[in-house]
């Protein structure tokens, strides 16, 4: 598996997030399983069937989580400028058409979250800001059509 870069909350958010699929889900889903295994004929056990598939869910889920960890680079927030827009930026930006604003910063896709702002670099917006500087106009190919953006505000 390729490196993931991530910053230091996205790597303690991943690790909090293993440590709860490890110390909380794994011991509900072994008594799901025990108690349906105690019901009797397994053949016919729709409720052990369930448990043994949400455990199978649930360990594919651990171990990708632990190979994005074991992978994880941590990216040094303190060498991010705001000369120009690059990723953990947050970004201010105007569109021109309506003139609404928007802020979003820009992440790796580990940590994409559009209800907390974070959009992935790997997105239109994203991509398409890039190496601007406050007061560029860009225009981005999104999949409502080409818009034009004003860059307002770079911050870290």
């Amino acid at each position: 598996m390729a490196i993931t870069y991530m910053t230091k909350e996205g790597y303690d958010k991943k690790m909090a997030e293993l440590a709860h699929l490890e110390n909380v889900e794994r011991p509900d889903v072994v008594r799901a399983i025990v108690e349906a295994r105690d019901k009797g004929d397994l053949s016919e056990n729709a409720e052990y069937d369930a448990a043994k598939e949400r455990q199978g869910m649930l360990e594919a889920k651990i171990s990708e989580l632990k190979t994005i960890i074991a992978n994880a680079r941590i990216i040094d927030e303190s060498a991010i400028g705001t000369d120009e827009v690059q990723l953990l930026n947050k970004v201010t930006i105007k569109n021109i058409k309506n003139n609404a604003q928007m802020t979003y910063t820009i992440v790796t896709e580990t940590e994409a979250n559009l209800r907390e702002g974070k959009i992935s670099i790997t997105t239109p917006i994203a991509k398409g800001l890039l190496g601007h500087k406050v007061g560029d106009i860009v225009e981005i190919a999104a999949p409502a059509g080409v818009m034009n953006f004003e860059i307002v505000n770079i911050s870290i």
